[in-house]
């Protein structure tokens, strides 16, 4: 089958490179722009080291967006890491990655922003607090589910308005924070008591590695996307570029406006550079407030997109509940999958603290992208293997990507080590059942065909 070419009932290929761009960078830049300036600060200890970890940070990314383009390019279709993890015939981990992505990760998500949304609008209207909070994100998570229920192209149009709306002011404070910031303060001594050279490096970049994941939403939609042989190598490349540019721009002007001590005290840094720009002044906590509703609602309106197509994608190959499978007659969408993911979503809202427990998860999820890049070894060894868009120097670039995955791995792992062993035990003890029971219907289904 063509890349144009679609049977009926299948999701057809509407997304250009614009909307594709759009999902990477949109589910990329999320809340934790807020947060993650003070943390690099305090992890690398002076603005040289901070600024040099957020841009080295970014480089060692590229490898993985390169072979997630690579990837993309030789299995065309919906479903991501699921998909690349079953072509290498690993079907157990394959149906393990969708299996806590379903019940830990993905409508833990969209439950998580919506709440965070509503929060940053009682910013605005104090008396919104408690239950009716949770009633505005049960609105956001239904108004976004509807969206895109309704039309593919719609909800796309729509993403490249938020993610270009939400990374706008960002540039804008990088460009007139140049008229405001003290050079000097770059070249500031490190924080008494801070790391220094190689060991400040390797802290900050560690610091940094979260703020560059989150381009492989659009990689879930690969199906989806026109000639993605063309397409994904640009999205991926493209999305890191601009993320490395803004983040790379933000460290360097907030510590030219704020002295790297305070900076890295601060749980609000982005509203402290704002404050530090006479012309906006007091209204910083106003305009940050804004710029988080902006930003997570870009983040909320790409996940709430793309997450189904990974349910939906395992129930067209057996592995999960076929309804998940679904495609609506007249809009062309995953309906079925975006409703479930909606309900579980909304329960997750009134269900105090679940996500806080869901999240020990992580380090699963970590030990799974680590397995996908290691399937780059299985893939080029077949003799069927042939992507549209090959991946340069493949055998150091998978090399980096692990490595760089590792250091994520670690940082969270010691986080919480007692809690993600446990959660990796109950992910097997309910996931593997679950995936024998599939495979047994499947070949219940296939002796029932002959």
């Amino acid at each position: 089958m063509s890349n144009t070419e679609k049977k009926q009932g299948e999701l057809k290929r509407k997304l250009g490179v614009g909307a594709a761009l759009a999902i990477a960078v949109g589910t990329t830049v999320g809340s934790g722009i807020f947060t993650s300036l003070a943390e690099v600060a305090g992890a690398s200890g002076s603005a040289a080291m901070m600024i040099a970890s957020f841009i080295i940070g970014g480089l060692i990314m590229i490898p993985q967006n390169m072979l997630y383009a690579e990837l993309s390019s030789a299995y065309p279709e919906d479903g991501g890491q699921f998909t690349w993890l079953k072509e290498a015939n690993w079907r157990p981990i394959a149906f393990l990655n969708g299996w806590l992505a379903f019940w830990a990760t993905d409508p833990c998500t969209c439950s998580v922003m919506s709440l965070s949304i509503a929060s940053y609008v009682a910013f605005f209207i104090p008396s919104l607090q408690g239950f009716p909070i949770k009633i505005m994100a049960v609105c956001i998570i239904l108004a976004f589910t509807y969206l895109h229920y309704r039309s593919v192209e719609a909800g796309a149009k729509f993403q490249e308005l938020i993610t270009s709306l939400k990374m706008l002011p960002f540039f804008l404070l990088i460009i007139v924070g140049l008229f405001f910031m003290n050079g000097s303060q770059l070249a500031e001594p490190a924080i008494v008591g801070a790391p220094v050279g190689i060991a400040a490096l390797l802290a900050g970049v560690s610091a940094t590695t979260w703020s560059y994941d989150g381009a492989i939403g659009a990689c879930y939609m690969t199906g989806e996307v026109k000639d993605p042989s063309k397409t994904m190598p640009k999205v991926m490349i493209g999305c890191i570029a601009i993320v490395i540019l803004l983040y790379g721009g933000l460290s360097t002007i907030a510590a030219g406006l704020i002295p790297i001590g305070e900076l890295a005290a601060t749980d609000t840094p982005i509203a402290l550079a704002f404050s530090e720009i006479s012309m906006i002044g007091k209204a910083a906590g106003i305009v940050t407030a804004l710029l988080a509703i902006l930003v997570i609602t870009g983040s909320m309106s790409g996940a709430t997109m793309y997450q189904p197509r990974l349910e939906y994608a395992m129930a067209k190959d057996g592995l999960w509940y076929s309804r998940f499978a679904e495609v609506h007659p007249e809009y062309n969408t995953p309906s079925f999958a975006l409703g479930a993911q909606a309900v579980y979503a909304i329960l997750l809202v009134f269900l105090s603290g679940i996500n806080d427990l869901l999240g020990y998860f992580t380090v699963i999820c970590l030990v799974k992208n680590m397995l996908v890049f290691c399937t780059m070894f299985v893939h080029r060894s077949k003799a069927s293997y042939n992507p549209g868009w090959k991946c340069p120097a493949w055998k150091i670039m998978t090399i980096i990507a692990i490595f760089a995955n590792g250091i994520l791995l670690v940082s969270t792992f010691l986080w919480a080590p007692g809690a993600s062993l446990i959660a990796g035990v109950v992910a097997l003890v309910t996931g593997l059942p679950a995936y024998y029971y599939f495979e047994h219907k499947n070949k219940k289904k296939q002796a029932q065909a002959r």
